[in-house]
């Protein structure tokens, strides 16, 4: 389902705005993804990515995605001034979760250290309160960048975003973020306590499920409660 959004622009964005127009005024052709990355000193393609989804819906700018630099902005920035306020005005209405890392959905492997300051404080995913299912108010919410394929039937691909509720309980056939404490080893996957041992079940038919003898060997970091889809066709 499209993310509904209003109308508004936020800092994130509003620097966007300004790297392309910069970009495109000294070089005299649109930056890559990976160079609004590096102007906007953002860590993550698929932010990135997320944010210029925002702006084209909002039509802000114009993308061809058969291209990598298929980015045109439409509206120049003495235009967006009165956006900008408005978007001060409202962004207490829309929730800013922290993007705090990156998880596998593949086997157990292991985290590097790296993942976890790979994201900037200033990584965030606003989402409109009402998007969330359920009770679900924000509070202590976080998110992950997914890296790898095992829940492709569950509509997670590779470097989606999800959103987390932080938990250490889960019941059979929800999603989590496992830890295997002992080594040091995280998965996205759904489930189940049976027999005295835990399944941990990949959504891909390709893919066996991981099977753990002794459950006091894993941790439950958190219960997927949302997931935000890259856009198709991303160049670099």
């Amino acid at each position: 389902m499209p993310r509904k959004r209003k109308k508004g622009l936020s800092e994130r964005q509003k620097k966007i705005l300004e790297v392309l127009e910069t970009f495109q005024d000294e070089n005299g052709y649109p930056p890559s993804i990976r160079e609004i990355c590096a102007e906007a000193d953002i860590s993550s393609t698929s932010v990135v990515n997320y944010y210029l989804e925002q702006l084209e819906e909002m039509g802000y700018i114009e993308r061809d995605r058969r291209i990598s630099r298929g980015v045109r902005l439409l509206k120049p920035l003495e235009d967006i001034s009165q956006s900008v306020k408005q978007a001060a005005e409202r962004a207490s209405e829309l929730l800013q979760i922290p993007i705090v890392g990156r998880i596998t959905a593949g086997e157990l492997s292991p985290v590097p250290s790296s993942d976890f300051a790979y994201y900037d404080a200033e990584s965030k995913i606003e989402i409109p309160p009402s998007q969330l299912p359920g009770r679900e108010k924000g509070k202590d919410l976080f998110a992950l960048e997914v890296d790898g394929d095992s829940m492709i039937d569950a509509m997670v691909n590779d470097g989606d975003i999800i959103i987390l509720k932080p938990t250490h309980e889960a019941r059979n056939g929800e999603m989590v973020a496992i830890w295997r404490t002992d080594e040091d080893e995280t998965t996205l996957k759904y489930f189940f306590k049976e027999n005295g041992q835990v399944r941990l079940q990949p959504a891909n038919p390709t893919m066996e499920p991981i099977i753990i003898q002794d459950p006091s060997d894993l941790e439950i970091r958190g219960k997927v409660v949302m997931v935000i889809r890259q856009v198709s066709g991303l160049q670099s």
